[in-house]
């Protein structure tokens, strides 16, 4: 089965993390969804600079305050033996490293931030919002670089409520950094 010109889904059965792990390094990413393999391109340009800028204003406050390990893809997030993905951005609270593994992170993150790329867009606001909610990540982000919109998901009642989204260059506090002020100013440069 065939995704856009820009990724490839292949169904072949209930893949697993040991069957990814078999996969070449061919410089993309290899994410495996409820058992079905997707992999996309490497990133663009832009999307590693929004990310690279976002994750320096996240690293220093989570460094500064002692809140546990922030960390960037390329890192497997095992959340069950089907679904294993491969966020743009991730936390894990200190008092949850015990899912902190060698190979991987294996559980759900506090915190995950995906970066729209054209070739994953419809999947981070679809499927990936979805599993996210339904493997308990509290706090979900989407940043579209393109657009420069911040969206801001947060699980209440075991369920994501409709985000809230931050336009432009606006300083933002949200959690599970609240007390931060993420001035998405320095985001989009």
């Amino acid at each position: 089965m065939a995704g856009t010109p820009h990724e490839t889904t292949i169904g072949a059965g209930k893949l697993t993390y040991e069957d990814l792990v078999t996969l070449p390094d061919d410089g993309k990413r290899h994410e495996v969804l409820d058992g079905d393999l997707v992999v996309t391109p490497s990133p663009t340009f832009r999307h590693q600079i929004v990310s690279r800028n976002l994750f320096l204003v996240l690293h220093r406050h989570v460094e500064t305050h002692r809140l546990g390990q922030i960390l960037y893809a390329p890192l497997d997030v095992i959340l069950d033996e089907h679904t294993i993905v491969e966020p743009d951005i991730l936390f894990i609270s200190a008092a949850r490293e015990s899912i902190i593994r060698p190979h991987a992170i294996v559980g759900a993150p506090d915190f995950l931030v995906e970066i729209l790329s054209p070739s994953t867009a419809g999947r981070d606001r679809d499927a990936k919002a979805k599993l996210y909610s339904r493997f308990g990540v509290d706090h979900y982000w989407i940043v579209d670089p393109d657009n420069e919109t911040l969206e801001v998901f947060s699980r209440a009642g075991g369920v994501y409520a409709p985000p809230l989204t931050h336009r432009g260059r606006v300083v933002v506090h949200s959690a599970p950094f609240s007390e931060l002020s993420l001035d998405l100013g320095e985001v989009w440069k």
